[in-house]
């Protein structure tokens, strides 16, 4: 069981360790010492979950009903695997990326924090550790999005603390009577609340359910607190706007799971008022967010509204608490990581080969630097949810399990949305790989020179490609533990 807690310290510890120290004169060595640093988290990550055994660690007690309790469970495991993988490709990625932005060994120091930050959020069993950590994480991450200093992302900066901060606020709030009216404050699928409470008090219940919905769905982007995320994203380093739009939301993302399948339960929000509302919320969301991206000429802030519109496919899976959406839902956890992750990277490798940043100034990109640009190409495809990508499959049962789900209105609303989402995906995403490959008869093609990435800023993107072709061709394996997952929080 210590290793969690090992998994959780050392990169904290290490991070706080670049921060004090002095200044490091040699580049080198600050790269291979942050390079280690992220391997052995990885490995000790690696081992919590192995050596766990479904076990409970309680480091100390605020009060004798508010422990600090850590377990490891299979959500646990889903997200603290995306997070290390991500983690470890964003940040070898960095040591190219960040030669020429000021700052380095801060900004090390902030991704540590950040990263054993968001192993404690993954391995949280109770909601109070839960909402410790959402906090810390809040204030630790934002340092990168602050990192250029520019004005923009100072403001951009705030306006993350402002809103994640009333996020939280809500969620808070809902821990007040979390503790009044249920048994206990651990995560349990099922729920905890007693069945006399929640008849002696539904509607209260109910709002604070949805406050609490709220709250989380800030930091995953959700409307109509979304607004953080575009402006944000686009200002951080590119290695930090990939660990920000593919691992950070999904903090969010992780914190409506365990507030609607271990603490209020199925049961007690199915067929209310707030199982529609955030169905309605997360349709508004996904339609908008592909709706501005398709809209916007900036390439990292395409992205990020991407982003805003494909974490709300996850959130609409969970809303519709089916079975075969759910299972949509965790898979989209996975693969909007991986294929987002890769996409910001490819995003910066092309902001730092050429210093362009809009759109339609990568004509010809694909001839000069082909194999980055056909990874971008093929993680495209896996966001709009083309075969034999992770993100058909994923969506499919998305799709699959809102049709059969039985919901008046939602049942065919919702695979339509989905859908019109997809095609607008595909009208942001492809005429970037479309040009660049296909310049037209006016590309000058006398100056064209091969000018790829370094091999350490490609292979991450490469690895985060294979995994989105991997998890479309060879899904069984993932889909039978995503499905027992499913089965025991329905």
């Amino acid at each position: 069981m210590y290793y969690i807690a090992l998994s959780v310290l050392f990169p904290i510890l290490t991070g706080v360790y670049l921060l004090v120290r002095k200044e490091i004169k040699n580049r080198k060595s600050l790269l291979i010492q942050t390079g280690i640093f992220l391997v052995i988290t990885t490995v000790l990550g690696v081992l919590a979950l192995c050596l766990s055994g479904g076990g409970i660690l309680t480091p100390f007690n605020l009060t004798d009903r508010l422990p600090i309790l850590f377990k490891v469970d299979e959500i646990s495991i889903l997200f603290a695997v995306m997070t290390m993988v991500i983690f470890l490709c964003a940040g070898f990625f960095s040591f190219i990326y960040m030669e020429h932005e000021e700052k380095e060994k801060r900004y090390y120091g902030f991704y540590l924090i950040v990263f054993g930050i968001l192993l404690a959020l993954c391995f949280a069993g109770n909601l109070i550790t839960f909402y410790l950590f959402f906090e810390l994480l809040t204030l630790s991450s934002m340092p990168l999005v602050l990192h250029t200093g520019s004005r923009e992302a100072i403001m951009a900066g705030l306006k993350y603390l402002f809103y994640s901060l009333s996020g939280a606020y809500m969620a808070l709030f809902g821990v007040y009577f979390i503790e009044r009216y249920g048994n206990t404050l651990t995560f349990s699928t099922g729920g905890v609340i007693s069945s006399q409470a929640a008849a002696d008090n539904t509607g209260i219940l109910l709002w604070i359910a949805f406050l609490m919905l709220i709250g989380f769905g800030v930091k995953a982007g959700m409307f109509p607190m979304h607004a953080w995320l575009p402006a944000a994203h686009p200002v951080a380093p590119a290695p930090a706007s990939a660990v920000l739009s593919a691992v950070i939301v999904k903090a969010g993302v992780l914190g409506m799971v365990r507030a609607v399948y271990y603490i209020f339960g199925v049961s007690f929000l199915r067929g209310t008022w707030v199982q529609t509302a955030w169905m309605v919320l997360t349709l508004i969301t996904v339609f908008m967010g592909s709706m501005l991206a398709y809209r916007e000429p900036v390439l990292k802030k395409r992205l990020a509204y991407s982003t805003v519109s494909q974490v709300s496919y996850i959130l609409f899976g969970f809303s519709v608490m089916d079975a075969g959406s759910v299972t949509g839902g965790l898979l989209h956890v996975l693969c909007h990581g991986a294929i987002k992750a890769g996409l910001f990277l490819c995003a910066g490798a092309l902001i730092y080969k050429t210093g362009k940043t809009r759109v339609e100034e990568f004509r010809g990109a694909g001839k000069e630097m082909p194999v980055l640009m056909w990874c971008y190409t093929i993680l495209s495809l896996g966001l709009i949810g083309i075969p034999p990508t992770g993100g058909f499959i994923s969506k499919w049962y998305l799709a699959e399990g809102a049709l059969s789900s039985g919901l008046s209105g939602f049942s065919w609303i919702g695979p339509t949305v989905l859908l019109v989402s997809a095609l607008l995906t595909a009208g942001y995403l492809l005429p970037l790989a479309i040009n660049g490959f296909l310049p037209g008869a006016d590309y000058d093609y006398g100056s064209l020179k091969k000018k790829e990435p370094p091999l350490l800023m490609v292979i991450p993107i490469l690895v985060l490609t294979l995994l989105s072709v991997v998890m479309g061709l060879f899904p069984e394996p993932l889909i039978h533990y995503l499905s027992l997952i499913v089965e025991k929080i329905l």
